[in-house]
């Protein structure tokens, strides 16, 4: 039985809209010619649907029909190729239109995130400024009225918030002077010119803060140790600022902290939702990395002064607590350094120079000299001043109140002491004195620095050639580099600043001494015409003033003079008893000729040196030693002889048993009291007889004597001399005060004088 052939009728498919291939192409592709079991030819065609991944098996028709089939096959492939282009281009607008609105629609909330992002900056920025604004007037203001006493540390926790309040206020007004809204294209241009104008202003003014803000802290802490004072605290910051929920001080006092931080956020922000072919984004990027660049310098700077902060301090220790912080680390470093400076010294290894360093060093030291030198001037300058006010000579009474002359000099001085004077020395001492301690204070930081800058050299010194660095090692480095930068930086200003000060300093002083001689000059030119002398030229009141200065200061020499020889006149004093014996065993074994007396003590220095007591007696043996050096005496002190300073011995003069007559007459008491007494006319009489007394006899010397000190006087057997006392300064009778020929004074023993008649002569006694 003839089995019948199969038929095959082209299935047409749909193409998917994502494919670009013809009908006929595809078919190419996957057809094929094979025979069936009869022979004849046929004409496979596969595809594969994009739903289900089934792949079609179209034959081809038997060869009888093979033409017709095939016309039909073409037409149908090209009926679907223009219906898949037309639907390929509808889904191709479509998916245009989507990404157009799409990309409107992320640039739209691209803009409103801007928008947000700059509206932000703005308003959080006039937030802030108000914050500042109150802490720094209103809480400041009323912790300083209502807590009395002021807490200690008050107005250091505000320190340099004004500069960053004026910062603020500037960047805000800048805005404000363009009069330009946050939403128009012209406002983001305006704000990045204004931050990039003030961001030096803003560095120097954060920088200070946020090194400051260590310290607020501190007080702020010293006040919570306080229970009431803190409670007073956070009642007057709840009272100033109602509509804020803030509780303490570092609420608003950390702000600038937290504000420069958050600039580069806002900024980068901004950015990230700017177009980039917006006409400010360059200006935009540059306003960023200014903001992330200034925040770095600003960490570094408080890095910088932490570390200063640290050991700039110089801590007073005892013994105790520097024993207590030996330990083998300690000990470690110190034995380095001291080897390092020693390997320096020996030359067994070079030392690193940095002359740049040295140089500034250098200045320093001298600065630092000058400075103190300049105080210790100054000082002493008061304290002249001081003694000159104490000294009220115009409060004496000096018996000459009627006199023009005394009066004006009593009023002169009384306004100079109590008006001019004091007030020129407040200003002294506010203007000058005040400045220069505290720039010696400020000084201990800087020496204190450089000192450990030279500890941490050696320490860098010893590691600096090794490859690897442990962490401590590391930290050491680093720390050396920190300090080393920082002088380099910042010892130019300090050194600048302080010379600065240094001549306005001086410049202050003369200004003070200019204002000072014409305060003085409107005084004197009020009582000029008042005094004796006023009438006369310039030429001779100078002649006359020079002439009367000399005059006094000639009197004043004299009489110091004379006070001078009153005061160490020698004094009559009673031998002991065993000075006694001892005297008497001297003057007879060497006579008493060669007895002298020590006048201070004497502790011997060489050999054979006697050690002598004052006023003990020793016998001269010899007026030099044994080299013939005439500053050293042998002498004798009673059984023991050695060496003693000639400078410290005084030729010891004893009564005899039988003294020549004194050569003053007697006088009865009242006379000699009214003579020196001799002002009243009642004392005239009992002077005419002792004149004519005097008339018929003189006083002379009745035995040679030599001088042998500055308050005695030599004369010749027979010379004449005047009595001006018969007694010492103790009023002992055994010296008196003479005046020889040529009008030299002092002293000469009583028993040396004879009284003879006028014309007589006189025979020596030897």
């Amino acid at each position: 039985m003839e089995v019948p052939r199969r038929l095959s009728f082209p299935l047409v498919l749909p193409k998917p809209a994502s494919s670009a291939r013809s009908p006929l192409g595809a078919a190419g592709q996957t057809a094929g010619s094979s025979k069936d079991q009869t022979g004849g030819e046929k004409f496979i065609s596969e595809e594969k649907t994009p739903e289900s991944g089934v792949i079609v098996v179209v034959e081809a028709p038997p060869e009888d029909g093979k033409a017709a089939r095939r016309f039909s096959s073409q037409d149908s492939f090209s009926e679907e190729s223009s219906l898949s282009e037309e639907r390929l281009e509808e889904e191709a607008r479509e998916t245009q239109r989507r990404a157009e609105e799409e990309e409107a629609a992320a640039k739209e909330r691209a803009a409103q995130r801007q928008q947000l992002a700059i509206q932000e900056l703005v308003e959080s920025e006039r937030s802030y400024l108000r914050l500042l604004q109150l802490s720094t007037v209103t809480i400041r203001s009323n912790l300083q009225q209502q807590l009395q006493p002021p807490p200690a540390g008050l107005d250091s926790m505000f320190l340099h918030i004004e500069e960053v309040i004026d910062v603020s206020s500037r960047l805000l007004s800048l805005l404000d002077q363009k009069q330009l809204q946050s939403g128009e294209p012209d406002f983001l241009q305006s704000l990045c010119d204004s931050f990039l104008s003030l961001s030096s202003e803003m560095e120097a003014a954060y920088k200070e803060y946020l090194a400051h803000y260590n310290h607020v802290t501190e007080v702020e802490k010293s006040y919570k140790q306080k229970e009431v004072l803190w409670n007073e605290v956070v009642r007057v910051i709840k009272a100033a600022a109602p509509d804020v929920n803030a509780t303490s001080l570092s609420f608003f006092l950390v702000m600038p902290v937290q504000r420069i931080a958050r600039y580069p956020l806002l900024l980068q922000t901004i950015q990230k939702h700017t177009d980039a072919s917006h006409p400010a984004y360059a200006l935009l990027e540059q306003t960023a990395h200014t903001s992330v660049a200034l925040n770095c310098r600003i960490n570094e700077y408080k890095r910088f002064r932490e570390v200063a902060d640290k050991y700039r301090k110089t801590e007073m220790l005892t013994i105790k607590d520097k024993i207590v912080r030996l330990n083998t680390h300690s000990i470690a470093k110190k034995t380095a350094r001291l080897g390092q400076q020693i390997k320096h010294e020996a030359g067994l290894k070079p030392k690193l120079v940095d002359e740049e360093f040295d140089a500034l060093e250098g200045f320093f030291y001298v600065l630092e000299n000058g400075i103190l030198e300049l105080l210790e001037n100054v000082e002493m300058y008061l304290q002249h001043l001081q003694g000159f006010l104490s000294c009220r000579t115009e409060d004496f009474d000096l018996d000459m109140d009627g006199e023009k002359a005394p009066i004006c000099y009593k009023e002169i001085t009384t306004a100079l002491r109590q008006w001019i004077l004091p007030m020129f020395e407040k200003r002294m001492r506010k203007l000058i004195h005040q400045p220069l301690c505290a720039l010696r204070d400020l000084l201990v930081g800087p020496r204190n620095l450089i000192r450990k800058r030279l500890d941490k050299l050696l320490d860098y010194e010893v590691i600096e050639g090794k490859p690897n660095l442990s962490y401590e090692e590391q930290a050491v480095a680093n720390t050396y580099r920190t300090l080393n930068t920082l002088l380099l930086t910042e010892l130019p200003q300090f050194n600048g600043l302080a010379l600065q000060m240094m001549w306005s300093t001086l410049g202050t002083f003369s200004c003070l001494h200019r204002d000072l001689a014409a305060d003085m000059e409107q005084l004197f030119h009020s009582f000029a015409q008042q005094l004796p002398h006023s009438s006369l030229s310039p030429g001779a009141f100078w002649e006359w003033a020079e002439s009367s200065v000399l005059e006094g200061a000639r009197r004043l020499q004299h009489l110091c003079r004379m006070v001078e020889d009153k005061l160490n006149a020698p004094d009559a004093q009673p031998l002991s008893p065993s000075s006694q014996r001892r005297l008497k065993q001297l003057t007879d074994k060497h006579g008493s000729g060669k007895i002298f007396q020590v006048m201070s003590t004497v502790v011997g220095t060489r050999d054979l040196d006697l050690n002598l007591t004052k006023g003990e007696l020793v016998a001269v043996i010899s007026e030099a030693d044994s080299r013939g050096d005439r500053r050293r005496w042998l002498v004798d002190a009673g059984g023991k002889r050695g060496y003693a300073a000639a400078s410290k011995l005084i030729r010891y003069h004893q009564p005899t048993d039988d003294p020549p007559p004194s050569p003053h007459p007697n006088l009865t008491e009242d006379v000699t009291a009214r003579r020196r007494h001799s002002y009243s006319p009642a004392g005239n009489a009992p002077l005419l007889l002792n004149a004519a007394f005097f008339s018929c006899f003189q006083v002379v010397g009745a035995y040679d004597f030599t001088a042998r000190s500055k308050h005695e006087v030599s004369f010749r057997a027979g010379e004449p001399v005047r009595i001006l006392e018969p007694h010492d300064k103790r009023g002992s009778p055994e010296w008196s005060l003479v005046e020889v020929r040529g009008g030299q004074r002092g002293y000469v023993p009583s028993n040396y004088l004879a009284i003879m008649p006028v014309g007589a002569g006189f025979r020596s006694s030897k």
